[in-house]
């Protein structure tokens, strides 16, 4: 099984961005440090406002930008630093993907110009207005889908 953790600082702007965004969904790209043996720490994400109330799309040229970034900053050592997926946000719903949640990530993993081995998909809510919700699931190009590990980092 795949293990994300997600740090405090990233928990803050998870925060930050489920807080401004209210009832609508916001969502990004996940940039993450493989630090074991399945187990990736998140570094970086990027976020995008402008979701619904049950829908949000991830606009491609601000991802793209972000991981170019990314790559720059860590040498462009892509065995270790590298794009992990998506996450987005469930304000008012279970925070287990949905048919167009998978639908979505199985079509980022079979793209043959992303090249990716597997995608992660974290999804999120507030609750009580500060305390992070999360799941997390790993897609593969074969079409499986497998529940993940998610360590939110000093949480109990």
């Amino acid at each position: 099984m795949l293990t994300v953790s997600v740090p405090p600082d990233v928990q803050e702007t998870l925060r930050s961005a489920l807080r401004t965004s209210g009832p609508n969904e916001c969502g990004g790209i996940l940039m993450a440090e493989h630090i074991g043996p399945d187990h990736f720490m998140v570094r970086q994400l990027t976020v995008q406002g402008g979701g619904r109330f049950a829908s949000f799309v991830r606009g491609t040229r601000t991802a793209f930008r972000a991981l170019s970034q990314y790559f720059r900053q860590s040498g462009h050592d892509y065995t270790r630093f590298n794009y992990l997926g998506e996450w987005h946000s469930h304000p008012s719903f279970s925070v287990q993907p949905s048919s167009i949640d998978h639908r979505s990530m199985l079509d980022i993993v079979t793209n043959a110009k992303v090249g990716a081995n597997f995608v992660v998909l974290l999804i999120f809510r507030l609750v009580d207005h500060e305390k992070l919700e999360g799941s997390a699931h790993t897609y593969f190009p074969d079409g499986t889908i497998a529940p993940s590990a998610l360590v939110i980092e000093g949480s109990t």
